[in-house]
């Protein structure tokens, strides 16, 4: 022989096999009922293809239907279908009449052994469903295998190395009970700079160290807020005497690509926000700056703040080692003192890079009450900004911060799953 047909169950034939065709439970089902019918209603419940059994059923005229209900005519002695499926399941010939109705219902299928014939006595690799069935398996050769080689690398679909880690710092935080706040990409002097009382000739502010937009050029301000942080810069209030010049609302208004994070905690802080309570942001900020291994012009910052009567320093540390360590595995961390116009006190977060040496991550404090007053907050804030770009570096072993961003197909295929 050079081919060979054969029949096999398809998987409904198999169903079939197991569990019985469906007129055979439909008229077990009739019989097992002491009237021998059904209301139609009812037997759908009871019966699975339900409206297959009935059609065979009344072809072979085992039942009868009148209107809503169906009747018992007869019980088969002998189910020949059901026979056949058994008969063809062990490879078994079959009644060529029976056969071609099984072929009709789809519950049988025709195949075809190619030639399996030439196979014998040659060196394969695979074992297949023919050989199997004609039993020359027997009289082939397996190719061994050596179970210690290498197998071929198999590159499936995963996240981008970066986006992943950025998944699981918003997932960490999420599950430390920090809700996430959102904000506009492109924000008004006010909110980036005055509400975090920042004066409006502070070098920071400088065309050198932001970007502006062109156009359109001034965006709107909440004029309640603005008036209680111009008090804050011009006058002081809680103590304080000020910056001691005065304040121009149309520079606040002027728009801008957000050069920080800490954007968004303004904004929290003005919106009545849970106290006690957590916040976080994860976005997209723009500075002017040299482009090198540890800096770039845009770039993500992770940022928060946490609101509480009870809240000191050490608290914010601890916030601060727990990223460090436990989210970019640094092994060595340490604050040292800085300064920010919002905050009072101030530290920076470095960590030590086995390659790098010490990086900064980002600034930390108390927000000031010349900030937290005039949006409506009156007990301590704690605040930090992380430049979360550099966190990733340490996490997947980066020497350079623009290989974030990598199109090197090799890389990008290796990296593990975190």
């Amino acid at each position: 022989m050079s081919k060979e047909i054969y029949y096999r169950l398809t998987q409904e034939g198999k169903d079939y096999l197991e569990k019985g065709l469906p007129e055979k439970t439909l008229v077990e089902f009739l019989n097992n009922n002491p009237k021998k019918s059904i209301k139609i209603e009812k037997a759908i419940a009871h019966v699975k293809n339900f409206s297959i059994g009935l059609k065979w059923a009344m072809d072979k005229g085992w039942i009868d239907r009148d209107h809503d209900e169906i009747f018992l005519v007869k019980m088969p002695v002998d189910i020949h279908e059901q026979k056949a499926l058994e008969r063809i399941a062990k490879n078994e010939s079959v009644d060529d009449k029976l056969l071609e109705t099984l072929l009709q219902r789809k519950l049988v299928e025709k195949a075809v052994i190619g030639d399996v014939d030439k196979l014998i006595g040659k060196e394969i690799t695979n074992l297949t469903s023919e050989l199997l069935k004609t039993g020359i398996w027997k009289q082939v050769k397996f190719k061994s295998y050596n179970v210690e080689i290498t197998g071929k690398k198999i590159y499936t679909g995963k996240r981008q190395p970066y986006n992943q880690f950025l998944k699981q710092v918003r997932q960490k935080l999420v599950e430390l009970g920090f809700e996430e706040m959102a904000g506009p990409l492109i924000e008004t002097e006010f909110w980036n700079f005055d509400s975090l009382y920042q004066p409006q000739n502070h070098p920071a502010r400088d065309w050198t160290q932001t970007y502006q937009l062109k156009y359109p050029k001034f965006g709107s301000i909440n004029k309640k807020i603005a008036e209680n942080v111009k008090k804050a810069h011009e006058k002081g209030i809680a103590g304080s005497s000020g910056w001691g010049y005065r304040w121009d609302p149309r520079k606040a208004m002027q728009l801008m690509p957000r050069a920080h994070g800490t954007a968004l905690s303004a904004r929290t802080l003005a919106d009545k926000p849970k106290i006690p309570g957590k916040y976080f942001a994860m976005v997209r900020c723009f500075r002017p700056d040299i482009i090198d291994a540890t800096h770039g012009v845009e770039f993500n910052q992770t940022e928060g703040i946490v609101l509480d009567e009870s809240l000191n320093f050490k608290h914010l540390l601890g916030i601060l080692k727990m990223f460090a360590i436990e989210i970019a595995g640094a092994e060595k961390v340490k604050f040292l003192p800085d300064y920010y116009p919002f905050t009072e006190i101030s530290c920076q977060l470095s960590a030590l890079h086995p390659n790098l040496g010490w990086i900064e991550f980002g600034g930390s404090g108390i927000f000031r009450e010349e900030l937290t007053n005039p949006l409506g907050v009156d007990v301590p804030v704690l605040a930090w900004g992380i430049g979360i770009d550099r966190l990733a570096m340490f996490k997947l072993n980066l020497q350079d911060i623009r290989h974030l961003f990598s199109q090197n197909l090799e890389w990008l295929r290796n990296q593990k799953v975190m």
